[in-house]
């Protein structure tokens, strides 16, 4: 376990939610007891990185667009959230905007008709960054789990991908997974 006593499951943040609630990260601390809150750092288009444009099936330098945000629990940092959207898929919605979207980012797309199916997790734990270090109040030698999430639709197009870093030793990851 954590030391923080936290475990993160995937799923909730890949179902859209029904009419009137806020977001899944708000409802998951608040079902545990705690305070799960959300700052965004900024929003708009950027041009994708290598890795970016890899996970979304897009050249290098394509224009994406960006949600960053500083995940809370209880008023501590706990997670670093770059999330980015296809240019045809995002500008121009309240994905591009740098205000909360009631409900989350995943029931907006489902209601603008990107929906998704599946999704492809890849966890690698290393070094923060500098930066990094300094939002997360990471000590010198502190790892970070980093999870890159794509989200893909029924027609098995991109439409989100996700890269998350948090600190090593203040979260666990839990899966289950269904066979057959």
């Amino acid at each position: 376990m954590s030391s923080s006593g936290w475990t993160s499951t995937s799923l909730p943040y890949l179902t859209p939610l029904a009419d009137g609630n806020s977001d899944a990260w708000s409802s998951e601390a608040k079902e545990a007891g705690r305070r799960g809150g959300q700052r965004i750092l900024h929003a708009g288009e950027v041009a994708a990185s290598v890795e970016v444009a890899r996970m979304l099936g897009l050249a290098a330098g394509e224009t994406v667009v960006v949600r960053r945000r500083l995940i809370e629990l209880d008023d501590k940092p706990t997670e670093l959230t770059d999330t980015y959207y296809p240019a045809d898929v995002a500008v121009g919605t309240a994905l591009a905007a740098a205000r909360k979207i009631r409900g989350g980012a995943v029931t907006l797309l489902a209601g603008l008709g990107y929906a998704g199916v599946r999704v492809v997790e890849n966890i690698t734990a290393r070094m923060p960054e500098a930066s990094e270090q300094q939002q997360l109040r990471l000590g010198p030698a502190e790892p970070v789990l980093q999870l890159a999430r794509t989200t893909y639709d029924s027609a098995d197009r991109p439409i989100q991908a996700d890269v998350m870093v948090m600190p090593a030793g203040r979260q666990q990851l839990r899966y289950e997974i269904r066979i057959g």
